[in-house]
């Protein structure tokens, strides 16, 4: 039987690789994917507290989250076209170089 450990533990490892993601990675394709790790762990335990709790208040923020996500991907993607029309680079180490 899974318990509440597994789905914690499971959404613990996808948030730590998120944030290695995060923190390691210069292209801002990886920087993004690994924003969307770290929400879909959030999301899981969010889901796993409602789930053993017995409440609907855990998957109304996780609805909540996933439209915030589908936000930031769509302005995220917008930003990085620009980038690459700009710099002609997908590159983080690239933005220092943008000046006002």
């Amino acid at each position: 039987m899974i318990g509440l450990g597994h789905y914690l533990i499971l959404s613990g490892i996808l948030f730590a690789i998120g944030i290695i993601g995060v923190t390691t990675s210069r292209s801002v394709l990886r920087i993004l994917l690994s924003l969307e790790l770290l929400l879909a762990a959030s999301n899981l335990s969010f889901v796993t507290f409602s789930k053993f709790n017995g409440d609907y208040a855990g998957q109304l923020i996780v609805f909540f989250v996933i439209l915030v996500a589908a936000a930031e991907v769509a302005i995220g993607l917008a930003i990085v076209v620009l980038m690459y029309r700009h710099v002609s680079s997908i590159q983080a180490d690239d933005l220092k170089d943008l000046k006002w």
